[in-house]
């Protein structure tokens, strides 16, 4: 089999490998796609699926059961917000804060079993450091009429993000601190270890709902310490292993939006 090993001077040169070789190639082409693709998740992602009530504390601090199943919720791409940048505040919302581990889809996949939930993310253990901020007086008028969260979740900017953190800097998604400040205060300080849902029963469970696609985002939840994010405060995010290295940082500063949406409680 030919491969295109070389252009050189406007020539290219072409040599035979063998078939091993080649399947090497092929392999480790197919990974580098795979990688490249998921790191540009906030960009080509089409769906971020997140996860409500995972950690039991969270859920009682807001007076909801736990839950016995993943309660699984969906936001818009263009909610996405790169670290250093402005969360837009809509008038008359009272916005929460809720730090997450987010994972990033590797390819697509459905009904996937939780034992082959590794082979269907981007390497899995990988990871991106996530805000998922709630318009809380708005979830709470809609929830008493039973009606769907998606206008308390979806403004523009209401998921800061990190970059996408590679598989090899993560050893155990099962054992990471997410720590959230304001304006310097520690506010959340929590570990996945706590998750009701790990996350292969959370792959497996959306995964029987819908089709995960490459480079969609899932939230895993929020630990317990949600609290409000006012205009002019800053918030900072850090995400660190079980040996307390580092793995990712998000800040982001919060300001008033200027018109659109205007929230008026009945």
């Amino acid at each position: 089999m030919f491969e295109l090993v070389a252009l050189a001077r406007n020539r290219v040169r072409l040599a035979v490998l063998s078939a091993p070789a080649t399947q090497g190639l092929k392999r480790s082409f197919s990974q580098s796609v795979t990688r490249t693709a998921a790191a540009s998740f906030a960009q080509h992602g089409k769906k971020i699926v997140a996860i409500g009530r995972n950690y039991s504390e969270h859920a009682k601090e807001l007076n909801n059961a736990v839950p016995k199943e993943p309660i699984v919720f969906l936001k818009p791409t263009t909610s996405y917000l790169p670290s250093g940048g402005n969360m837009e505040i809509p008038q008359g919302v009272v916005a929460h804060h809720e730090v997450e581990l987010g994972v990033v889809v590797g390819k697509r996949g459905r009904d996937i079993p939780e034992s082959e939930a590794e082979g269907y993310v981007a390497g899995y253990d990988c990871a991106a450091l996530a805000v998922d901020m709630t318009a809380r007086n708005v979830q709470e008028e809609i929830k008493s009429k039973c009606l769907p969260w998606t206008v308390a979740k979806g403004f523009d900017t209401f998921t800061p993000i990190s970059s996408y953190i590679p598989k090899e800097q993560v050893a155990d998604a099962a054992n990471l601190s997410l720590t959230l400040k304001v304006n310097g205060a520690v506010k959340q300080d929590g570990n996945t270890k706590d998750m009701i849902f790990p996350i292969p029963r959370l792959i497996h469970h959306i995964s029987t709902i819908m089709t995960l696609e490459e480079g969609d985002l899932i939230l895993t939840g929020t630990p317990s310490g949600v609290g409000p994010v006012v205009p002019g405060e800053k918030v900072e995010c850090t995400l660190k292993d079980g040996t307390g290295k580092q793995l990712a940082a998000l800040d982001f500063q919060a300001v008033q939006r200027a018109g659109g949406y205007l929230y008026k409680p009945e």
